[in-house]
């Protein structure tokens, strides 16, 4: 990632534990990204000194190493964000590293600051300059539009919405940032971990269970088609997993929907292996892998095509998307902001990897918002709907309720 031993100069690189760096980063005020992979043991990170705010989604294969945070609404009034990573951090190795094109001042303005008594301590961590927005539904208001979307579903006006609702819950008194993200990293071992923090912007902490688009070092392109809910059984497999029709049709339009994407680029040489029962936290879903290989498909710009492509997908917006957006917009009620938009490293070590952000809570200064989302059918019932919500808030009420 064209990273140097950070300010050492020939000396022996120190180590530094992922709480220093974090709050270090949150004393200093400066932007950080932090993540874990799904399966994987390392955690890294991501400092940026100057975040850059996009009005469209960037070329993932021209970037440099860094982290994306991008909305729900690719045109609306949130920015797309890119976190160049000016240091990173990884858990293994316990250094620090700076990006050759660093600025040197800051570099070494940060790396003193790890080494100050005061950095142990906790910090503020950033909060959003609007929070008039965080009105979420109540199962009144939120069954209504359930009801309105199986109307105009029935009426053909479109074939499938998804729509969400908050819920905003004091902090609790002992709540620590560090803390918290450790028992997401113990809880998900399947999921996308993260924790963004930027100044201006907010602080979100998720567990994803869906890869959007991934390009890793292999050059394997990667996307799923993941919907459907129900909860996990009882003895914690999947073996006795029954799907109704409804999930069934609902993982099948989202499938289609990346057929979909496919077809426009006219890229014909893809694998899809499913559709198959996959847990994710208390939660089961059905999914369907699609892989290509670009050492075998001239298709070097594939990964950013179908980013652009596929957001926001059908499992976050619905079918077809202008007309499901478009419900959204007017009925859901509230500005989802960064939640189902989606984030994660680019051209880091492991590659490029962007996730839905799902099984999110944006955090404030006494309060957690936490975000979830059902799939609407004609086969949907309104109390169904609120309740797979419900189930789906429980990823991060779990954590909050460790505390």
């Amino acid at each position: 990632m064209g990273h140097e031993a950070a300010g050492m100069g020939g000396e022996s690189a120190k180590s530094y534990t992922l709480e220093q760096i974090l709050t270090t980063a949150l004393h200093q005020q400066q932007a950080i990204a932090l993540w874990r992979l799904p399966l994987q043991t390392e955690v890294q990170a991501c400092i940026s000194f100057a975040p850059q705010k996009m009005s469209a989604i960037p070329a993932l294969e021209t970037s440099p190493a860094g982290f994306l945070f991008c909305p729900f609404v690719t045109d609306g009034d949130e920015p797309h964000i890119f976190l160049k990573a000016d240091l990173h951090y990884s858990s293994h190795t316990k250094q620090l590293l700076p990006a050759a094109d660093a600025p040197e001042a800051l570099v070494n303005s940060f790396t003193a600051a790890l080494d100050q008594p005061e950095t142990r301590t906790s910090a503020a961590w950033p909060i959003p300059v609007h929070t008039d927005h965080f009105k979420g539904r109540n199962e009144e208001t939120f069954t209504a539009a359930v009801s309105l979307a199986v109307d105009a579903i029935r009426a053909e006006a479109m074939e499938k919405v998804v729509l969400s609702r908050i819920n905003t819950t004091p902090l609790p008194s002992a709540f620590s940032l560090i803390n918290a993200f450790e028992k997401m990293l113990q809880a998900y071992p399947n999921a996308f971990v993260s924790l963004v923090a930027i100044p201006g912007i907010g602080t979100w902490m998720g567990a994803s269970p869906e890869i959007l688009v991934s390009v890793d070092q292999q050059q394997i392109f990667k996307t799923v088609a993941l919907a459907g809910t129900q909860p996990l059984c009882e003895d914690g497999s999947t073996a006795n997993a029954i799907w109704r029709q409804k999930e069934i049709e609902e993982q099948g339009m989202v499938e289609r929907y990346v057929l979909s994407c496919f077809k426009k680029l006219r890229l014909r040489e893809y694998s899809e292996v499913g559709p198959r029962t996959v847990i994710a936290g208390n939660l089961m879903h059905l999914r369907t892998d699609f892989k290509v290989d670009l050492k075998e498909v001239d298709f070097p710009t594939l990964g950013t095509d179908m980013l652009r492509l596929l957001h926001p997908t059908s499992a976050v917006c619905g079918l077809p998307k202008e007309p499901a957006l478009r419900f959204i917009l007017n009925h859901e009620g509230y500005n989802r902001s960064y939640y189902s938009g989606f984030l994660g490293p680019v051209n880091s070590s492991d590659g490029s990897y962007q996730f839905v952000n799902l099984r999110c809570m944006q955090l404030l200064q006494h309060e957690a918002v936490l975000y979830a989302g059902a799939g609407i059918t004609g086969d949907s019932s309104p109390e169904k709907e609120w309740q797979e919500t419900k189930h789906k808030l429980q990823t991060m009420l779990k954590i909050l309720s460790e505390f």
